[in-house]
């Protein structure tokens, strides 16, 4: 079964919006482990905006706790150190020791993450990074498009698996239907993706805008070892509740029909 890491950047972003500890990052990790999450996801950014670094260290030491749950730490891998306290993507790896770290290409500027990685250029520093990282004891996932000659170059990076970047297909199912033949076309070049990637070695994640209505399609696609969901499941928390919201994404993963 396709397991649950929920991401936590939203629950940080409302706490940041005023002074204090309210609502706590840490107790919304015990939360969601506890209604069936099997991961948790931070993806810190070097402003600051949402998870801080102290988020990071706090949730580490949560989980050692929680020996069965994932810690994946996303961002990009060449944000250095700033003047604001962020200490730089590999301080926070190298102290928090995630089992998994997703490596997405994102710019300080971007509101959220909206491609995956071009490995058509020079790779020698991303493949050395992966090395690192995997040598330090954690898995490295690079965040894709569904592009199969891509996905081929990630795992000649070293990669250990592919996070694909499913905004697209989101967005299609939110326009146009999951039913609508635009939709069911994107939908097969995931799975054909996903498949390419099982084929040459590679674990599958999937993760951006994903939700309990376009879940029902996409958790078909065979191999998908993980979803990473944060902002459509915190927002569906308001309605529902965080700890039943985690349960209602978790059955609908759980599900095999409808």
């Amino acid at each position: 079964m396709t397991v649950l890491s929920v991401n936590l950047n939203k629950v940080a972003l409302l706490r940041n919006s005023r002074l204090g500890q309210i609502p706590s990052v840490t107790r919304a990790a015990r939360t969601v482990i506890a209604a069936g999450a099997r991961g948790i996801t931070v993806h810190p950014r070097p402003d600051q905006r949402h998870i801080r670094p102290d988020d990071v260290t706090a949730l580490a030491a949560l989980l050692e706790d929680f020996p069965e749950i994932e810690f994946n730490i996303e961002g990009n891998p060449y944000a250095g150190p700033r003047d604001n306290g962020y200490p730089g993507f590999d301080a926070l790896v190298d102290g928090a020791r995630p089992h998994q770290v997703t490596l997405v290409p994102d710019s300080d500027a971007q509101l959220t993450s909206d491609h995956g990685w071009d490995l058509t250029d020079d790779t020698r520093q991303l493949t050395t990074t992966i090395a690192r990282y995997r040598q330090a004891g954690a898995r490295v996932s690079l965040f894709m498009d569904p592009d199969p000659d891509a996905i081929s170059r990630a795992r000649e990076c070293g990669a250990d698996r592919i996070e694909l970047y499913t905004g697209p297909f989101a967005e299609h199912a939110l326009h146009h239907g999951l039913e609508h033949p635009a939709t069911l076309a994107l939908f097969e070049r995931y799975r054909a993706a996903a498949a390419h990637a099982a084929a040459i070695g590679l674990g599958v994640n999937a993760g951006h805008d994903l939700d309990l209505h376009n879940l029902r399609l996409f958790r078909q696609i065979p191999g998908i070892a993980e979803v990473s969901i944060g902002h459509a499941l915190i927002s569906d928390a308001l309605d529902m509740g965080l700890a039943a919201t985690v349960r209602a994404y978790v059955e609908v993963l759980r599900s095999t029909e409808d």
